[in-house]
């Protein structure tokens, strides 16, 4: 195991002495690997659990905050934090933080956005496979002292139609993976490159309605921003066949 000169939480306070060296605080857990790479240059204090009023009062004195998906980065936090330089979100999405606030206040907001990307698609593969043959259901029943066998065969995922919501980084290997399953993929992002699409052998389509009704599986991966919260609901939902599977690896409010 290596080991990290961090400063874990409430063991004696501050690691250096104030002003020495900027010093970032790391109130979730991350990658020891990663703040092995920072602590050569800055003092780290790793304080997992800390509750959001505890976080008000130890940011002030903070040049750098590294968060996941548990801190809420708020404006209160922001105004409290006047030492602030930068917020790293060690991932992609960055609904936690409040954006707009930092950037009023001159804050650096930055994520991760390659990190996890392969580890994204594969849970996404999985999940549709599992979805494909009733894996979830089929756990329940076996832990209950159920077997059965005919109603958990499932379908073959091959020659069936995926329909992608986002191509982007997750979304494009996702795609590319489903190829490699047999499917055929089509897909909507306004925003997609039309020759890494055609490359990967995806369709690209103008718009969800024109995809729900003719895919066999949906799965989305977009970031969740105003103009996409809410982007499949009820309506959306009504338009698709009623055997489809519906992955969201994306935020829930999407």
């Amino acid at each position: 195991m290596t080991s990290i000169p961090v400063n874990p939480a409430g063991e004696g306070g501050p690691s250096s002495a104030a002003g020495s060296r900027p010093r970032i605080l790391v109130p979730e857990k991350v990658s020891p690997d990663g703040l092995a790479l920072l602590t050569p240059h800055f003092d780290v204090d790793v304080r997992q659990g800390i509750t959001p009023e505890e976080l008000l009062t130890v940011i002030p004195t903070y040049q750098g905050l590294i968060v996941r998906s548990e801190t809420k980065v708020t404006a209160d936090v922001l105004r409290a934090g006047a030492a602030l330089k930068v917020v790293a979100r060690a991932g992609v999405g960055v609904d936690n933080i409040d954006v707009p606030a930092a950037t009023a206040r001159g804050v650096i907001v930055i994520n991760s956005p390659a990190g996890n990307i392969v580890a994204a698609a594969e849970h996404t593969v999985a999940l549709l496979l599992a979805t494909a043959r009733h894996v979830g259901r089929a756990d329940r029943g076996v832990k209950d002292g159920r077997w059965e066998r005919s109603q958990l065969v499932g379908v073959e995922v091959g020659r069936k139609t995926l329909g992608v919501v986002g191509l982007g980084k997750v979304g494009l290997h996702v795609a590319r993976m489903a190829k490699g399953l047999g499917m055929t993929v089509v897909a909507v992002d306004p925003y997609a490159n039309p020759d890494m699409a055609r490359q990967a052998g995806v369709e690209l389509l103008p718009g969800l309605r024109e995809m729900l009704p003719a895919v066999d599986f949906l799965t989305i991966h977009t970031p969740l921003l105003a103009t996409t919260a809410d982007l499949v609901g009820e309506p959306e939902l009504k338009m698709m066949r009623k055997t489809a599977r519906v992955l969201n690896v994306a935020r829930g409010g999407v």
